[in-house]
């Protein structure tokens, strides 16, 4: 066994390097050097700001600066195009300093043909790429040539992915670099980690975390971040997720800081807080937007402004949640609620990248409700309690994507592939009738579908080999390669000049000529719809349209729900609370009573000829819609003549014509709820429809894009409709039915956080009977009959129905006095 490697026996050049810029090597790094020249796999679990990614490629570069080794050495993947960018950039600069005879390259969707032809010929000692790129290299015929001599795949903020459809398909791309490659180690790197074992198994050559073959190493501690609550001069809003009311203090903070990352949860909200921020900045700071629907030129201009430190502050959505290293940045603002511990710590983590020195953050809550969210955070980060779900088995769509790539690069035998899939964590659980069953989904389509030609992409030899039907299949997977499936968006063209971005079909079908909408951080006049591409030109006015994204707004982790239904619990602590907040939750107490931790408080009462009832779940939004619809069902069965419901991350308000009576209660929310009443709202709804769709696409039953053309969305839906309605007729047992039923159940309803919470309800629901609305009640009414344009309306002025709301909830009888 070779000696732990110590700073002093770094190679002379490597030594000279780091006392050039004043650092000695970290503990962890030298560990990582330590297990790759014993060959070992390695987890690499440190914070921001010490050195994870040089700690990922120290190894290779100490093998590679002897110059003698030709052809691909380290693989490194992102999650994020930018990220691998920003890498390129970082490791340029040691390999320079050290004048190391390395070629470093990246290679995602934006990468020119002609690079990519030549990458493949001439591959570089190391290649930076993404999990579709990925997929795209080992579908060509010379994969085992290019890959043969790969020593090392790095794979950078690993918790991102692991345990989602990219994830999916990177773990079953690792499994086939392994046969390729058989020595190649695996390292992961991550600063934000709730469940270590499930990444330990992403590396394991076996897929098991016990399989003993991936060592842990873990970083230092980095200082503790500074984070405080940003609360406005101005009123603190009952409702509203959009905080523009907030955004003067933002705009003192971004003034006062070097560098400032303003982060958002939504890409409409991007545009809003930019647009805002614009128009308060009176200094004329350099303020920069980048969000994933904006043109690839007009990203990378942000990312190398900031890089240079060319730019104040940065409006941001997830597009730049992870690893981007601009040192400069010395301030994170998170504009509303951040719904997750272990979200905003990889947030605040872009700020300041010393271990030594803390970040500094500043979280501006858009209403009341986010002020408690945002104050269970902070604790949350006190206590370094990081929440987020563990992984999901591996999905079976993009099994089928996966096993047609691997026909695409040449013959297979379904023993040996089954072999090497069990291998990849997330289908270490596979078993072999459901692989038959993908296959032979490959091969014809399945039973009611197997007539038609186009669905037969595989040919089997009876002898359990295989291999692709017709090379049409091979474009046709390499035009579709990849897990995400977005809505189709059309192009955003300045007049005549230059494309902007994207925006969603939908949100393009709502406008008419001469209707102005927000995007790329312009007012923009809606001029027309020529094929794919909006026409538009600069506008001027006020109330444009903000366009709308599938992403949606982030769900609200389990593990902030909880901590929110403790502060509610909690009166003691409520003097800590901005003096509006505690009065407002005073004025719940007194006139209602409070949510508790473990149970459930459900309110009802009367208000303008109907009965409302509001549930106070603390379950995310996907789980009220979800709990919302069956909840419906019920009471229309019993007789209660349900209207219609509206969800919010926090309640769920149900209103119908005659009132639930005490004695229902119970049964509304029994556990029994997940039984008939979904199995028939799920057979009923367009959710499974839509999930289908997206299952359809990834398994390559529907293609987005064929040879010489690209559906638009109508298209998509028409066809995957069509097929679903014959599916569930004559095969309802196919296998991307059953898919879609695994999607739907663990990911867009949540119906996991329903059932638990159902259980931890049973016998303590407190209800209470009102003569009128509640304050706790104020924001989830106030999300009745808004205009939903995600992103919504601006949130700056309450209307007359809020007043009037906010007016009842606080009214309070002669002589009464709030409890202090």
């Amino acid at each position: 066994m070779d000696p732990i490697p110590t700073h002093s026996t770094l190679p002379e050049n490597f030594r000279g390097w780091f006392a050039q810029r004043g650092w000695r090597a970290h503990a962890h790094q030298l560990a990582m050097l330590h297990a790759a020249r014993e060959g070992r796999s390695a987890l690499l679990i440190a914070p921001t700001g010490g050195g994870k990614t040089l700690a990922g490629f120290l190894p290779s570069l100490v093998e590679l600066a002897d110059g003698e080794y030709s052809g691909l050495h380290t693989l490194y993947v992102s999650p994020l195009k930018a990220l691998a960018v920003d890498i390129h950039r970082n490791l340029e600069v040691p390999v320079a300093e050290m004048g190391l005879p390395i070629r470093i390259e990246t290679r995602t969707g934006d990468t020119p043909q002609s690079k990519r032809l030549r990458q493949r010929a001439k591959p570089p000692q190391m290649l930076l790429t993404t999990p579709e790129s990925l997929a795209l290299l080992l579908s060509y015929p010379d994969a085992p040539e290019m890959f043969a001599g790969l020593k090392c795949v790095v794979l950078d903020e690993l918790h991102a992915i692991a345990g989602t459809k990219r994830g999916d398909l990177l773990a079953l791309g690792l499994a086939r670099l392994s046969r390729l490659a058989p020595g190649c180690r695996r390292v992961g790197l991550s600063a934000t980690v709730a469940h270590r074992d499930p990444l330990l198994a992403f590396l394991s050559a076996e897929g098991r975390a016990e399989a003993g073959d991936v060592t842990l190493v873990a970083g230092g501690e980095a200082a503790k971040p500074e984070v405080k609550i940003l609360l406005p001069r101005e009123r603190m809003p009952w409702s509203g997720h959009m905080a523009v009311f907030a955004l003067p203090e933002v705009y003192e903070a971004v003034k006062a800081a070097k560098t400032a990352i303003v982060f958002v949860n939504t890409r409409a909200q991007a545009e809003i807080v930019f647009q805002e921020l614009w128009r308060l900045n009176d200094d004329n700071l350099p303020i920069g937007l980048h969000h994933g629907s904006l043109a690839v030129e007009q990203r990378r201009k942000v990312e190398a402004a900031m890089a240079r430190g060319a730019l104040r502050a940065v409006v941001a959505t997830s597009s730049l949640d992870l690893g981007i290293d601009w040192a400069a940045v010395d301030l994170v603002v998170q504009v509303g609620a951040p719904k997750g511990v272990s979200r905003l710590l990889q947030r605040i983590g872009r700020a300041n990248h010393r271990l030594d020195t803390p970040s500094r953050a500043l979280l501006v809550p858009a209403n009341r409700f986010e002020v408690l969210e945002c104050k269970a955070a902070l604790d949350g980060i006190r206590a370094m309690e990081l929440d987020g779900d563990a992984p999901r088995p591996g999905g079976l769509d993009v099994l089928a994507q996966h096993i047609v790539g691997t026909a695409c690069a040449g013959p297979f035998q379904a023993d040996a592939l089954y072999a090497e899939i069990a291998t990849a964590a997330p289908y270490a659980g596979l078993d072999r009738q459901t692989f038959d069953d993908i296959l032979e989904f490959c091969a014809t389509g399945g039973y009611a579908l197997r007539s038609y030609e186009r669905y037969r992409r595989l040919i089997g030899d009876g002898k359990g080999g295989w291999r692709l039907a017709h090379p049409l299949h091979l474009r046709r997977y390499r035009m579709n390669v990849g897990t995400i499936v977005e809505a189709v968006t059309l192009k955003v063209r300045l007049n005549r000049g230059p494309i902007l971005g994207e925006v969603e079909e939908y949100f393009v079908m709502g406008l008419e000529p001469g209707d102005t909408f927000l995007f790329a951080g312009r007012l923009l006049r809606f001029n027309g719809l020529k094929e794919t591409t909006v026409q538009a030109s600069p506008a001027t006015g006020d109330a444009p349209k903000i366009p709308a994204y599938a992403g949606g707004r982030l769900p609200l982790s389990t593990y902030l729900a909880d901590r929110v239904r403790g502060i509610l619990q909690d009166d003691a602590n409520w003097p800590t609370l901005p003096a509006p907040v505690e009065e407002w939750l005073r004025m719940q107490q007194f006139r209602s009573s409070m949510p508790s931790r473990e149970g459930l408080l459900v309110e009802s009462f009367p208000r303008g000829g109907k009965e409302f009832l509001v549930a106070y779940c603390f379950e995310g939004r996907n789980a009220h819609q979800t709990l919302g619809m069956l909840l419906t069902r019920r009471m229309e069965r019993l007789g209660f003549g349900p209207l219609g419901f509206v969800a919010s991350d926090y309640v769920l308000a149900v209103w119908s014509l005659k009132p639930v009576q005490a004695g229902d209660i119970g049964a509304l929310f029994a556990e029994d709820l997940l039984g008939d009443d979904l199995e028939e709202w799920m057979d009923e709804s367009s959710m499974l429809r839509r999930t289908f769709r997206n299952v359809a696409v990834i398994a390559g039953l529907i293609e987005k894009r064929a040879p010489g053309q690209e559906k638009t969305g109508r298209q998509v839906t028409f066809s995957a409709d069509l097929i679903y309605d014959v599916l569930r007729k004559h095969e309802p047992s196919h296998v991307l039915l059953r898919a879609t039923r695994a999607d739907a159940a663990g990911g867009l309803t949540d119906i996991g956080r329903i059932s638990d919470m159902l259980g931890r309800i049973k016998g303590r629901i407190a209800h209470r009977r009102l003569d009128r609305i509640s304050p706790l009640a104020v924001p989830v009414m106030l999300e009745i009959g808004r205009e939903q344009v995600y992103g919504g309306a601006l949130d700056d002025l309450l209307d007359e129905t809020a007043e009037s709301l906010i007016e009842e909830a606080t009214r309070m009888p002669p002589q009464a006095r709030l409890p202090l």
